[in-house]
């Protein structure tokens, strides 16, 4: 075990040490300082980050093939855990999405996004040659629409273009002709419409706010304009961790989750946003240099998926807070408060992990390495 350890790649370890540590000062500097500050919660995140850590280790340790042998069991689980969220699921925060243990709340969704991920890497890899190319397509959208609906019931529709988002981008770079592509883009569009008829009003209101929020600077715009303030509090070079006034006198909502970001840039200014932004963009490359290297099909779509969650999620949740998103509760991986979402993903960098330990390693990607 510890040889594997030591034959991590040192420079996505780092990274996701690097943006750890990036949320938990923000996180310290919000609930240490200012009005309403409580350590309980910065003391609940520290037990979630070393929790996760320990599952990032375990997970790059053990082989990633196992997990083939499990994928449609565990898209079973992840209907079962939909369904019963939406029955028996407590609403916070706008959405009824969790699940009340007694000493905590969870968020199944979370963990289903790295189930989906698992099954479609399989299904993708093992059908596409068994069924064809537009059977595979079809089957694999239906049975993420499946999933999706039982979101949507919660409603939680930013989680539910995650799971779209993902599916497109597995199904993108499994080499679908273009026609087929234009073909799911307009069916998009159909379902967009159709999804708009079903939102429930305050979900409406988020993406006219988005729009025009200073329609209603007091109600529904409040979030997004004071999120726009924050961002321009921080200015070059920022107020500081535990300083800024927008952040530390709570006229930022949700500024530990969903607007952590413009938390950080209040704090550390356009500057160190270069080095957030540094630092993402870093993971992003790992997982397109590992993805490379995956020795099997199954592998490789598990490393895309990953990929694409991540990616899914920082651009929304930076659009959101900057104003050229419509909000919708999509947490910034490694960095917002919120164990469903630290322990999931950090559950998938560790299987992303695992990819590259049992990569196939030729002489040139073995040099591109160092």
């Amino acid at each position: 075990m510890l040889r594997k350890i030591f034959s991590f790649d040192l420079i996505y370890f780092f990274t996701v040490v690097l943006l750890l540590a990036f949320g938990t000062i923000a996180l310290w500097s919000v609930f240490s300082y200012g009005e309403g500050s409580d350590n309980t919660i910065f003391v609940k995140h520290l037990t979630y980050v070393g929790v996760g850590f320990v599952v990032f280790i375990l997970f790059g340790v053990i082989d990633y093939s196992i997990l083939r042998s499990y994928s449609t069991f565990l898209y079973f689980v992840s209907i079962a855990l939909l369904i019963i969220t939406v029955l028996f699921g407590t609403t916070l925060r706008g959405t009824s999405g969790w699940l009340n243990l007694g000493f905590t709340y969870i968020q199944p969704v979370e963990i289903i996004k790295i189930f989906m991920i698992i099954f479609l890497a399989h299904f993708i890899s093992k059908k596409r040659g068994e069924l064809g190319e537009i059977t595979t397509i079809i089957a694999s959208f239906i049975l993420t629409s499946i999933m999706a609906v039982f979101v949507l019931l919660q409603p939680d529709f930013g989680s539910a273009i995650v799971l779209y988002g993902i599916w497109f981008w597995m199904i993108f770079v499994s080499g679908i002709k273009k026609r087929f592509l234009l073909s799911f883009v307009v069916l998009g569009c159909v379902l967009s419409f159709i999804a708009w008829q079903v939102f429930a009003p305050y979900q409406r209101a988020r993406i006219i706010n988005f729009i025009h929020p200073e329609l209603d600077p007091q109600g529904t715009g409040y979030n997004v304009l004071q999120s726009i303030i924050t961002v321009g509090n921080g200015g070059m070079f920022g107020q500081g961790f535990g300083y800024g006034s927008q952040s530390q006198l709570n006229f930022l909502p949700e500024k530990h989750t969903d607007f952590i970001f413009a938390t950080i840039v209040e704090s550390v200014g356009f500057m160190g946003t270069i080095v957030l932004f540094g630092l993402f963009f870093t993971l992003f490359f790992r997982f397109y240099f590992i993805a490379g290297q995956a020795r099997d099909a199954f592998g490789y779509f598990v490393v895309v998926g990953v990929m694409a969650l991540f990616f899914i999620h920082f651009t929304i949740n930076v659009g959101m807070n900057i104003g050229v998103m419509p909000v919708t509760g999509i947490p910034l991986p490694l960095i917002s408060y919120g164990g469903s979402s630290l322990l999931s993903v950090l559950i998938a960098c560790g299987i992303v992990m695992s990819v590259y330990l049992r990569r196939e390693v030729t002489m040139k990607n073995y040099i591109e390495s160092y």
